[in-house]
């Protein structure tokens, strides 16, 4: 299956590039993807129509309705039908076997940049390669990581783990106990499932703690709160879950206490939430933060504040959350106004509560502000050092990165660091001992590299960079833009050959999103630019509304009843292309982005039509 999954990411822009006659919905689109990618290929008939199965009696109304049970074995059926079709369709192409190979050598590369996280002062990272199928979590120091060729220990063998104990266990994090940083919260799942078990682990004698903290295998959260107590939401009771099947009842267990003695400190609505979970924040002051986070849906939120006398609601909007304690400052992201007293907050924008008043009177709170955004600008992602606060932000879609400093007064001076333009930029692995950060950076035709920051002095050190895994030398990107049904401007950018014939007869293909608040922003995909872009093809990423470019408004503007303006920007996007004579509708494809990491390689579904594939491009890499 994995064979043909990658294939269907890598090759299915030549084997599905059909007209784009119609557009579906996304959320269909995401079922026929559940088990595998499926490439539907063109059929004369009704192109939503299940290859080789019969549904059954349509529901009033929605003759698709019963898609929504995404494991009915109905359901089910439908994609495998659809799937079967899609690998044969791959696997008659002629160009199969050369898409595949270079394709494989793409993903079983091990020049890949190991992704690091602080601990002590150390680096660790961990890796999963063809040797460590399920992994190994390792450690260097900072200085040794930023050599070309690291010396790693490793600290736990993932694979040796389930091969002793005869499981399959896959890692799931670490979350080490704040300080002295030597025990940490190992969480294990088996096969990959949601549930996971959880073991205390001594990092300085490199094993499990002997009569440690144990959680059994549930679906689970939970928080260090000290060196002998822990905050756990998890089903302690039969049931004892919500309808989304996640805990609602937090409960403090102590160091050798039985589950059944642990106490309980908070209990949700088990009919109306989605989860509960503790959250503990600490800043280099030496300050905690303990909060309960009481989920209502995936956008609002309660969020309490644990307190001697009990825990107390926080008087935040529901759609806001604490992101980021630095200073003593708690700074909390909006994602819809707040009004209090004379001020007023926009959505999206970041500001901060004084902890000793939130501890006072957490009803009664006075926000300031931190950052806030313009008309084109949106916040992408808030870290935090020993004592800055690191933001990542878009401006019309282009990355950028910041350090935020306190001052006396309360207020903050910010310095913006000197990046490449047109590019994805985040925040890595931060140090809440120092204040010392790594960022990640890449673009359409710039291969991911890494870079070492010390957030006191703003110095930016390239640390390490992939090397390129496609010519990109006759490429360019271009940013611009199309008229929605509305009137609104939709940015999308385009990578297309610098010489190209403005003669609507490029293959090209629309990448785009549309949902959660998530922004798609210019990022390198190895395995698109070498099988699409080398051979002749065009990639578009459109920035349709749904998503978060733009902030909190541009989300909510493709939400509910007003879904279609989605539609309508991705169809803008797509005969702005063929009125700028880059393509034709025999010539165009779409893509579903997808839902998790937001990498635009990730996943390629075209939307079938009837047509016949356009023939291959002239130009090409061999």
């Amino acid at each position: 299956m994995y064979r043909h999954i990658m294939l269907a990411l890598s090759i299915a822009p030549f084997v599905s590039c059909q007209p784009l006659a119609r557009f579906v919905p996304l959320s269909i689109l995401a079922i026929m993807a559940l088990p595998a990618i499926a490439v539907a290929q063109a059929r004369p008939t009704n192109p939503m129509a299940p290859a080789q199965f019969v549904a059954g009696p349509a529901e009033p109304g929605d003759p698709y309705l019963w898609l929504e049970d995404v494991s009915s074995p109905k359901a089910l059926e439908w994609v495998k039908a659809h799937n079967a079709g899609s690998i044969a369709a791959l696997e008659s192409d002629p160009r199969y076997a050369t898409l595949y190979e270079e394709a494989l050598v793409i993903e079983g590369a091990k020049d890949r940049i190991p992704d690091p996280s602080f601990i002590q002062g150390d680096v660790y990272n961990f890796w999963r390669d063809a040797e460590h199928l399920r992994g190994i979590w390792r450690k260097t120091t900072l200085a040794d990581y930023q050599t070309a060729q690291p010396h790693w220990t490793t600290v736990l063998d993932i694979d040796a783990l389930g091969k002793a104990e005869g499981k399959s266990f896959v890692f799931r994090g670490a979350r080490c106990l704040r300080r002295d940083e030597r025990h940490c919260l190992i969480s294990l799942s088996e096969g990959g499932e949601d549930a996971i078990e959880v073991r205390e682990f001594d990092l300085e004698a490199g094993a499990f703690v002997d009569g440690g903290f144990r959680l059994p295998r549930g679906k689970q959260n939970f928080a260090w709160e000290d060196a002998d107590h822990i905050l756990v939401g998890r089903e302690w009771a039969p049931g004892d879950l919500t309808p989304s099947g996640y805990p609602y009842v937090v409960k403090r267990l102590a160091r050798g206490q039985p589950l059944a003695a642990a106490a309980e400190v908070f209990r949700g609505d088990k009919s109306n939430d989605v989860n509960v979970g503790p959250t503990i924040f600490h800043d280099g002051l030496g300050h905690r933060l303990a909060l309960i986070v009481r989920r209502l849906d995936f956008f609002r939120r309660e969020t309490y504040i644990m307190t001697p006398q009990g825990t107390q609601l926080l008087d935040i909007p529901a759609k806001a959350d604490v992101v980021a304690f630095v200073d003593g400052r708690v700074i909390v992201r909006l994602h819809e106004s707040w009004t209090v007293a004379d001020q007023s907050f926009p959505p999206g924008a970041l500001v901060q509560l004084d902890l000793a008043a939130v501890e006072a009177e957490p009803a009664r709170l006075q926000p300031s502000p931190v950052w806030s955004p313009g008309p084109r600008d949106s916040l992408r992602q808030v870290s935090s050092t020993r004592d800055k606060l690191l933001l990542s932000t878009l401006d019309n879609v282009r990355g950028r990165a910041w350090i935020y400093s306190p001052t006396a007064d309360g207020g903050w001076t910010h310095a913006r660091l000197d990046l490449p333009d047109n590019m994805a930029i985040g925040y890595g692995a931060a140090d809440n001992r120092s204040n010392l950060a790594f960022l990640n950076i890449s673009g359409f035709l710039t291969p991911g590299s890494l870079w070492f920051t010390d957030a006191s002095s703003g110095s930016l050190q390239l640390t390490k960079a992939l090397p390129a895994k496609f010519d990109s030398s006759r490429e360019v990107v271009e940013q611009l833009e199309a008229t929605s049904s509305d009137g609104v401007k939709i940015p999308y950018f385009i990578v297309h050959p610098a010489d190209i014939k403005y003669d609507g007869q490029a293959p090209t293909l629309i990448s785009a999103y549309g949902g959660f608040e998530a922004s798609l922003t210019p990022s390198y995909s190895a395995t698109t630019g070498k099988l699409w872009l080398e051979r002749g093809g065009v990639f578009v990423l459109a920035n349709i509304r749904g998503g978060g470019e733009f902030g909190p408004a541009w989300h909510e503007a493709g939400l509910a009843t007003k879904r279609q303006i989605i539609y309508d920007d991705f169809a803008a996007v797509a005969r702005d292309l063929i009125g700028r004579k880059i393509t034709s509708s025999r010539r165009l494809a779409s893509q579903v982005a997808p839902m998790a990491g937001f990498s635009w390689e990730s996943s390629l579904l075209s939307i079938p039509s009837s047509g016949t594939p356009w023939s291959s491009p002239s130009r090409s890499s061999t």
